[in-house]
């Protein structure tokens, strides 16, 4: 028997998002005008529509940009604020009906739903869908010449790298979007720091909170997280080297 995933289910009702928009909005006029029950119906299916899809969208784009080890804590956190949100809309849109009536608030939430179209075109959803983030293991494990208790810390990670005077901006660019990744596997702090005496060091910094969480770190490290660093190193006149401080 073929089996699916929840991701891959939902990918089949996916729809671009603004046409779950404009759907949203003709059911909202409808609803506006509506004085015989064949328009609230027909208002009511485009609405489930829109809404199905919408809710499909929003589903596939949360899970295919989370990676395994964080994705029961990510989807927690979307739901979270989506009925949050549902809330607190529901709320106002009950306070602009009871001053503006019902038929306004539904010609407003309409417009409003086709103004903000091109405002969120900049924020694309399921942008993680191509992203490789299974884990990748290639981080060797730290050498130590003693033992450390599990929840011993903060750890500071330093990685320092040299680079060539042409590839600065490139570099630099790449390691910003590093920095998130550190900070996604935890690391709670990151910077980066230019050599003031030598030029073309650069010094990498994150702190983890424990060694610990430092050795979960190197197993939430992705595919698409190796492909990063090894673009980074391709800027490099030197590979990186890595040192572990623990705090004393």
């Amino acid at each position: 028997m073929t089996t699916i995933s929840c991701a891959e289910f939902n990918s089949c009702w996916t729809v671009s998002p603004s046409v779950n928009a404009v759907g949203t909005s003709a059911a909202l006029l409808l609803f506006g005008l509506a004085r015989e029950p064949m328009i609230a119906l027909t208002a009511s299916l485009i609405a489930g529509m829109s809404w199905i899809a919408a809710l499909a969208n929003l589903n596939v784009s949360a899970q295919s940009s989370l990676p395994d080890w964080v994705r029961g804590r990510g989807l927690a956190v979307f739901v979270t604020v989506f009925f949050g949100a549902m809330t607190i809309g529901s709320a106002v849109w009950g306070q602009v009906a009871g001053m503006a009536g019902l038929p306004s608030a539904h010609f407003i939430a309409a417009a409003g739903a086709l103004a903000v179209i091109p405002l969120t075109w900049a924020w694309k959803l399921q942008s993680g869908k191509g992203l490789d983030l299974s884990p990748s293991m290639h981080w060797p494990t730290p050498i130590v010449d003693q033992d450390f208790e599990s929840d011993k810390g903060p750890v500071l990670v330093t990685v320092e790298y040299r680079v060539a005077a042409a590839n600065r901006d490139a570099f630099m660019s790449a390691l910003r979007r590093l920095a998130h990744e550190r900070r996604r596997d935890g690391a709670y702090a990151w910077g980066v720091f230019e050599d003031a005496e030598e030029k073309g060091r650069y010094l990498e910094t994150f702190l983890i909170a424990s060694w610990m969480e430092h050795m979960r770190q190197h197993e939430r490290v992705t595919n698409a997280d190796r492909e990063l660093q090894q673009e980074i190193r391709k800027l490099t006149t030197a590979p990186p080297k890595v040192a572990h401080l623990v705090a004393a």
